[in-house]
């Protein structure tokens, strides 16, 4: 499982990193504005799609069956499964994408109500992105194929297809178009298109390559899809709540929904490089421990996926939290993007990161019911965690509303004053961390419960290093900042020279820490 989380990370690495690339292009190309908002808010409706399918419910639920059937049937069953998914997983999409083109109008209401341009310019993206949807969907399934033989490099480099295509359409093609945001459309969905084609050689390669067949009575299609319907929430909380966020947004200070969405681009990068791969190597794992009625193995397994996710999550989680301006202003206050973008950004980059333990944390817990072929407790768990999202974001929206904002700013109105007063976003970041904190502890009630899971000895000594390593980055951090000038106003080599300097600070602190403690490498092993 080490091998396949490096391999997995290590792509997924190279595709964070180009993402960022790609909101740094577009923030310098467009800054934060209405036509930033609407291709945020287009990219997000397939992208949320992506994500239940391609790191979510699709995948938890046709890896456990397809690994069934290839341990134990005949390879021209795996072939005729295969086939039949993948017709009719692709025909319900076509259905899927071609409402979803028709009701463009509909949608870009529900997300800009009360701007005509942001209105007219969403219509236009939603209808050029949604098509991406039935494609990055056909490569979640080779994807998926792909990592139950545990080859993991090949499906985590799929997004820098994504990236690439979408850095061009930024800095090449929409000073070219007389609607410039336009290009961003144009680049997702030629992304749909070559993400598919890239992984289709390996599955030729597997002997995998058929051609799709309708399915719908094939008994493993069944069973796919009944253990899919359920996990389209149990797995993709976080990233629903991140949709509401956005709808929410609608209705405060213009550019909200793009702070939101920039600010997500930093959870990105450790949970997607561990939470999502550790998630995706260990449910191939977990699924042939069930198989095989290892209850130890299925233990083991998962215990050293919670260790791992921990010890990268937490860290993260406390430097961003406390280097939030720092990493905005460097890496995105340029061209356009101003010093007051920076500042809101990372007020959404304080709240999403409080959550980011119990983001990554989700992502390995999950496998553990899916691969057991539970997909009816993840949903109890994530129905609640939902609820929860949207009381907490008005219930701290109000708090903020009655002790935040000056009485003289509330002359006009609720609603004036909330699509007036800046600051307000924050809400949505902190309530979808605590919704996410609500899930996690729902899941992990729920599989003590079903005693499948005994924790390996050594929890009190890897908690006490895990704090105070920790403690040590923030210490080191808070010192740095000390010193460091204004990130918004200094020169743009002063903030990459002290930025570098502060993640190396915290970076190095805690990695002294572990080592001092007695951790080693070895540990990051499956025992």
């Amino acid at each position: 499982m080490l091998r396949g989380l490096l391999s997995f990370s290590s792509m997924t690495m190279v595709s964070r990193v180009l993402g960022l690339v790609r909101d740094q292009s577009i923030s310098y190309v467009f800054g934060a504005s209405a036509a930033t908002d609407a291709f945020m808010v287009a990219f997000r409706i397939p992208n949320f799609m992506r994500r239940l399918f391609a790191e979510g419910s699709f995948s938890t639920a046709f890896v456990p069956v397809f690994t069934e059937v290839k341990e134990t049937r005949p390879r021209e069953e795996l072939r005729e499964l295969l086939s039949r998914v993948a017709g009719t997983l692709g025909a319900v999409l076509m259905v899927v994408t071609a409402l979803g083109l028709l009701l463009a109008p509909q949608l870009a209401e529900v997300f800009a109500p009360h701007d005509p341009h942001k209105f007219g310019l969403l219509v236009q993206l939603i209808r050029l992105t949604f098509p991406f949807l039935l494609f990055v969907s056909m490569t979640a399934l080779a994807g998926g194929v792909l990592n139950s033989f545990h080859r993991f490099g090949l499906p985590a480099l799929t997004p820098v297809i994504l990236n690439l295509c979408m850095i061009a359409g930024a800095l090449w093609l929409a000073p070219r178009l007389q609607v410039p945001i336009l290009a961003m459309g144009w680049a997702v969905l030629a992304a749909g298109v070559l993400q598919l084609l890239f992984l289709l050689p390996a599955l030729r390669g597997l002997n995998l390559l058929t051609l799709p067949r309708w399915g719908w009575t094939h008994p493993g299609v069944r069973k796919v899809m009944r253990l899919m319907v359920p996990t389209l929430f149990g797995s993709s909380v976080a990233q629903i709540n991140l949709l509401l966020d956005t709808w929410i947004a609608a209705y405060l200070i213009t550019r909200s929904q793009t702070w939101l969405s920039l600010a997500d681009r930093f959870l990105e990068l450790p949970l997607g490089v561990f939470g999502i791969a550790l998630g995706t190597v260990i449910l191939p794992a977990l699924s042939q421990h069930h198989v095989r009625s290892d209850r130890e193995g299925f233990s083991r397994a998962l215990d050293w996926g919670l260790r791992n996710t921990l010890m990268i999550a937490v860290p993260a989680a406390l430097g961003l939290m406390l280097l939030g301006e720092p990493l905005v202003a460097t890496m995105f206050q340029h061209g356009r993007f101003s010093a007051f973008d920076t500042r809101m950004t990372a007020l959404s980059v304080f709240g999403l990161s409080f959550g980011l333990p119990a983001f990554a944390l989700v992502k390995v817990v999950l496998p553990a019911f899916y691969a057991r072929q539970d997909t009816r407790t993840p949903v109890r768990a994530g129905v609640t965690a939902l609820i929860a999202n949207m009381v907490l974001n008005i219930a701290i929206l109000a708090l903020m509303y009655v002790f935040w904002v000056p009485e003289a700013s509330k002359a006009g109105g609720v609603w004036a004053t909330l699509a007036q007063t800046p600051g307000l976003h924050l809400a949505l970041g902190i309530a979808s961390a605590l919704s996410s904190y609500i899930n996690l502890v729902l899941l992990w009630r729920w599989l003590k419960r079903d005693g499948v899971y005994q924790p390996q000895p050594g929890w009190g000594r890897f908690s006490l290093r895990l704090a105070l390593a920790s403690a040590a980055l923030c210490v080191a951090v808070l010192a740095g900042k000390s010193l460091a000038p204004d990130f918004t106003s200094a020169p743009v080599l002063a903030r990459i020279g002290w930025l570098l300097a502060l993640v190396a600070a915290g970076g190095g602190a805690y990695a002294i820490a572990l080592l001092a403690m007695g951790w080693r490498l070895r540990e990051l092993r499956e025992h």
